[in-house]
């Protein structure tokens, strides 16, 4: 009777436990598979942000962030420039391992109808999540490539790289996309056609007096044909002035133009629509949501509610408009109650572009903070970036981390997070972060971390275990023009070759954690182990190079440039490449 007693108690007290088991399971499973929302500003300075010490731009909300979770102090891009800086995001890979990083002077794309862009063989962590069940979506801009063959293969573009979803710019906002904002092309122009136009502009005069003189007898075919080649350099650049807008500034919905060209007006307005509508159409399903800000990457554009509001003119406006976007999507989160159950990501690609000045001496650059340096170099300011990350369910808010990471960490975190097993079929340099988000680890895995300059390798940083010195060595640093300023003015931006740099021989040798404005190369006299330090450091470049295979180059030529067969049109629009269906679609809803 008794052990009839126990096992009807027994099975009484099955259906709590199973009850108890199953919502533990839940909330486990709700805790390792979060929504992943991850946002990347363009070009914004890691001086730029309040929470990392500026004390006139006004960004409560990317604050906000910072103080419920984790500030990343010394968190680097895997490339100062755009388009391998994002390669690297996405694929967790240093980007010369997939091609995407130049041997010219040219680090990025110009052209939407380049055929040079992301591998198709190259994994991206929305491949991975969309794999695990995880809607996806880019929103705003892309600058991975767009096709390979034909403009319809689409071989680069976001929906071919695991995005469910894309809306904005498959290349980036450039000067020559806002009328009046100048152009990027300056210097090709004064090459190619301003100084082709004087020479053939003085041989003709030279020939005409010649002749006048009765010194030379030149031909009349001589004149009509430098007059016509002098036309057609002439046709040509005017035709590249008319044409350059349309072709490549243009906004998507997936794999359709939506508007060509791209309009500035209420453009993060619109971004910020397109992200909160996304979030709300899968609050029933884990999503990832890559919202890639065209701010603060020069043309620089506010809409009318934050023109002249801050106090560091139109690049301020820029900042403190794309605050207000990030509070927004904040907001929404709170009031979808999908905060706790949602990592947050914040930084930008790449620092500051220290150069940008526009043609009236304004200011269109942000701020490095204490380093130096900026965009297209890897001193501290061009690779040194905004890091900040909050998942309120699983991260302590008010951390700040002053260890080693990089932006390809986080392909292996959200991987992770999402149940998704990493590639073993090639190496991923990016390491899983929540180790040290959680608290359960105190040291960065990352021993070296290797900057290149587009394909060169420029310098190696190594955090040797159970030391706090941050090792930090130059092969060769850029030529600032003018001499003793903080940047490559004369170009523009730094490169990276020949007579744009200085090789040193021994490396150029920085304690970053005692001296993170490397302003004080180390010596043999200041170091007594200056040369055991690079010793090592060499023999680790060596060990990295050593896994780097041979791997179609993404920025040849012939991958670089234009190719007319690529190009995109608005199906409507005939030979003028203009349309603008945002505009259509709003009246008919009206």
């Amino acid at each position: 009777m008794a052990q009839d007693h126990l096992q009807l108690f027994i099975a009484k007290m099955k259906i709590p436990f199973l009850l108890l088991f199953f919502l533990w399971e839940a909330e486990s499973h709700t805790a390792s598979r979060p929504n992943i929302i991850l946002v990347m500003a363009d070009d914004l300075g890691i001086g730029d942000p309040g929470c990392y010490g500026n004390k006139t731009l006004r960004t409560p909300n990317i604050d906000r962030l910072a103080s419920g979770g984790v500030k990343l102090t010394q968190h680097l891009a895997a490339s100062p420039l755009c388009t391998p800086s994002r390669a690297a995001f996405m694929t967790g890979r240093y980007p010369v391992r997939s091609g995407m990083a130049s041997w010219s002077r040219t680090g990025v794309f110009l052209f939407t109808a380049s055929s040079g862009g992301l591998p198709t063989n190259e994994i991206t962590f929305a491949k991975l999540l969309k794999d695990q069940g995880y809607s996806t979506a880019l929103i705003g801009k892309w600058h991975l490539g767009m096709s390979c063959h034909s403009k319809t293969d689409f071989c680069h573009h976001p929906l071919h790289h695991g995005f469910n979803y894309f809306y904005g710019i498959s290349l980036t906002n450039l000067r020559d996309c806002k009328p009046g904002e100048g152009s990027v092309f300056t210097t090709a122009f004064k090459r190619l056609v301003f100084i082709p136009l004087q020479i053939i502009g003085v041989t003709l005069l030279t020939f005409a007096a010649l002749n006048c003189l009765g010194l030379l007898r030149v031909p009349l075919g001589i004149f009509f044909s430098l007059l016509f080649l002098a036309a057609l350099i002439l046709t040509l650049f005017l035709g590249f002035l008319h044409y350059f807008r349309p072709l490549n500034c243009f906004m998507m919905r997936n794999y359709e133009i939506i508007q060509q060209p791209m309009s500035y007006d209420n453009l993060t307005q619109r971004l910020t629509v397109e992200a909160a509508q996304f979030i709300q159409r899968n609050t029933e399903t884990p999503f990832l949501l890559v919202l890639s800000y065209l701010h603060v990457h020069t043309a620089l554009f506010s809409s009318k509610d934050f023109a002249g509001k801050s106090k560091h003119g139109v690049y301020g406006d820029a900042v403190e408009e794309m605050d207000w976007s990030v509070g927004q999507i904040l907001n929404l989160l709170d009031e979808l109650r999908l905060a706790n159950d949602t990592l947050i990501y914040f930084t930008s690609d790449q620092g500051a572009h220290v150069e940008e000045v526009s043609s009236k001496g304004e200011i269109h650059g942000g701020s490095n903070g204490i380093y130096k340096g900026g965009k297209a170099n890897n001193w501290e300011g061009g690779i040194r970036v905004p890091g900040i990350l909050r998942w309120p369910r699983v991260i302590q808010a008010g951390q700040k981390i002053d260890e080693p990471t990089s932006n390809m960490d986080i392909f292996p975190t959200v991987a992770k997070l999402a149940g998704a097993p990493l590639p073993e079929d090639r190496i991923i340099d990016g390491r899983d972060l929540m180790p040290l988000l959680e608290g359960k680890s105190q040291r960065s895995d990352h021993e070296f971390l290797f900057h290149y300059c587009n394909a060169y390798l420029n310098a190696v940083r190594w955090h040797p275990q159970n030391s706090t010195s941050i090792w930090k060595a130059f092969f060769f640093t850029p030529n600032f023009n003018p001499v003793g300023s903080n940047g490559c003015f004369a170009t523009h931006v730094c490169f990276c070759f020949g007579s744009y740099v200085t090789h040193h021989d021994p490396p150029l040798l920085f304690d970053i954690s005692k001296d993170p404005r490397e302003r004080n190369p180390l010596t043999p006299a200041t170091e007594p182990r200056f040369y055991e330090i690079l010793k090592v450091i060499q023999e680790a470049a060596d060990r990295h190079t050593q896994t780097l295979p041979e791997v179609p180059n993404q920025f040849s030529w012939d991958n670089f440039l234009w190719k007319p067969w690529l190009q995109l049109c608005c199906p409507s629009s005939g030979l003028s490449c203009q349309c603008d269906r945002e505009k259509q679609d709003k009246r008919l809803s009206h």
